[in-house]
């Protein structure tokens, strides 16, 4: 928004607001716009050829990547940006398939680890082409290299600004 537009009556403002300008304004809708429909994309062609939403294979890809392919749920729902409760439903369709089995954590005995079957890595080794053709696709192949750099370096910035785990390695 770049017009001024007056506080509900109730609230009370505690600053100046920092309008967008126009240019602001474009490079923001783009951006915000164009990252929801890489991302609407990439859900659909990823569950249409191999049955897996994107959100239950970053859950598989967390897992993958983690210390014998087992993580405590409150850190894999942290890792997928997700509600404990929305992470524990996730798990459970993926038990259901047989990729997923919850395990209790033996050094305290309360806290439960999702783990990665054997079957739930085929799964993930079947769908990671297919969901890295459509990543290549819709993102890369559009973009110049020196456009990859930026968008690398944009993206590490609102990181090291946004995330608390910023400071850990990507993988």
């Amino acid at each position: 928004m770049t017009a001024h537009v007056s506080p509900a009556p109730d609230s009370v403002p505690t600053a100046a607001a920092r309008w967008l300008d126009a240019d602001e304004q474009r490079a923001w809708r783009a951006w915000l716009y164009s990252a929801q429909l890489l991302q609407d994309r990439l859900d659909r062609e990823l569950t249409q050829a191999t049955g897996i939403s994107h959100a239950y294979y970053e859950i598989l890809v967390a897992l993958s990547e983690a210390d014998d392919r087992r993580m405590r749920m409150s850190e894999l729902a942290d890792r997928c940006l997700s509600s404990r409760s929305r992470l524990s439903h996730a798990v459970s369709r993926l038990e259901e398939r047989g990729w997923v089995r919850r395990q209790t954590c033996a050094e305290d005995g309360r806290g439960q680890l999702a783990v990665l079957t054997d079957e739930g890595f085929g799964a993930l080794e079947a769908a990671a082409p297919i969901h890295v053709e459509s990543v290549r696709t819709h993102l890369f192949d559009q973009l110049s290299p020196q456009q990859v750099e930026n968008m690398r370096d944009l993206g590490e910035t609102l990181l090291a600004h946004l995330d608390e785990t910023a400071l850990r390695p990507l993988r």
